[in-house]
């Protein structure tokens, strides 16, 4: 069995003893973030049959991905990273989910290009949870106006997605982000990456970010 297969199952495995000692009653998916790795190393995982795979650029998930999803329909793609408006004609085109949706700017040129493809993608809201200056997405205070306006762009906006701060414990950030989630009655929430993701589990977290536990460091 290939190492990034054997871990992906740990990985899984671990997943599900917490979700069974703590009564958790959500599975969440794990999306292997293959950024920066070669389709050959991810080649074993999608011949396992898993289906969720995250990106980080347009460009590199363009170049990767646009043959073998010809071939696997089912792969469901996700943008994990920043978005620049000027790339938002290829991101629709190649992704299934954005988990950076972070201005009205973003939102309205995602629906003029979904109206243009005649294409709808999964979205989620990134929010700064921790209020980080170098970091992307919105204020707490302002997700509440985003979602009213992507709403009335009639796009699909699934949850919210946040990056705990590195250098502080995750669990109060999962805590709020969970309360948010739940008061602006939203379905998924995506957070949780290799260093964290039994706390972001704990939290109802309902998809998970995994890249480095699955397919080793980047160099």
């Amino acid at each position: 069995m290939h190492s990034s297969v054997q871990k992906y199952k740990d990985i899984i495995s671990s997943i599900n003893r917490k979700i069974e000692e703590q009564k958790i009653p959500t599975t969440p998916k794990v999306i292997a973030v293959s950024k920066t790795f070669k389709l050959e190393k991810i080649l074993p995982l999608i011949e396992y049959g898993h289906l969720d795979y995250g990106e980080n650029k347009v460009q590199e998930a363009i170049e990767k991905w646009s043959e073998i999803k010809l071939k696997k329909q089912n792969i469901k793609l996700h943008l994990i990273g920043r978005l620049q408006t000027n790339k938002v004609k290829y991101a629709v085109k190649i992704f299934d989910y954005i988990h950076s949706v972070d201005s009205k700017k973003l939102a309205q040129k995602i629906a003029d290009e979904q109206h243009k493809q005649n294409k709808k993608l999964k979205l989620f809201i990134q929010v700064n949870i921790g209020d980080e200056e170098q970091k992307s997405g919105i204020n707490v205070n302002q997700i509440e106006d985003l979602i009213f306006f992507s709403k009335k762009l009639n796009l699909n906006i699934i949850g919210l997605m946040c990056i705990p701060p590195a250098d502080e414990e995750p669990d109060k950030y999962f805590k709020k982000i969970k309360i948010l989630n739940k008061k602006f009655n939203l379905s998924e929430i995506s957070m949780g990456m290799s260093s964290d993701y039994l706390k972001a589990v704990e939290n109802s977290s309902t998809y998970l970010r995994i890249g480095s536990s699955i397919f080793g460091q980047r160099s």
